[in-house]
């Protein structure tokens, strides 16, 4: 594994699956993660069918403590946060993951 996926190499693999022009792909790609994300932003989940769920969930207000001043209290607002939840077939392909090389790159950095 070398790296993380990033939309670039999103979009160079559906180019050379589909040769599409890749402004085309990389418009629809952009397209795509705006929708995504105007959605959230409305509070609303999105769910892709195979691969997951995008929940938009409620955190609580709570008490926390600041690092540098762990005598004073500190209020954290509550907040909207977003989960993932895998789907069934991305859970099937996570189960062929080679865990020693994630285990191998955790220790590297």
């Amino acid at each position: 594994m070398s790296g993380n996926l990033t939309k670039r190499d999103i979009v160079l693999q559906i180019y050379e699956k589909t040769n599409f022009p890749q402004k085309e792909v990389r418009e629809t790609v952009q397209l795509t993660l705006d929708a995504i994300a105007e959605a959230l932003a409305e509070g609303r989940n999105v769910e892709l069918r195979n691969f997951g769920v995008f929940e938009v969930q409620l955190r609580k207000s709570r008490i926390g403590r600041n690092p540098n001043r762990p005598e004073k209290d500190v209020v954290i607002p509550k907040r909207a946060v977003i989960k993932f939840k895998a789907g069934k077939e991305l859970k099937s392909h996570l189960k062929d993951l080679d865990l020693s090389k994630l285990d191998a790159e955790d220790t590297a950095e």
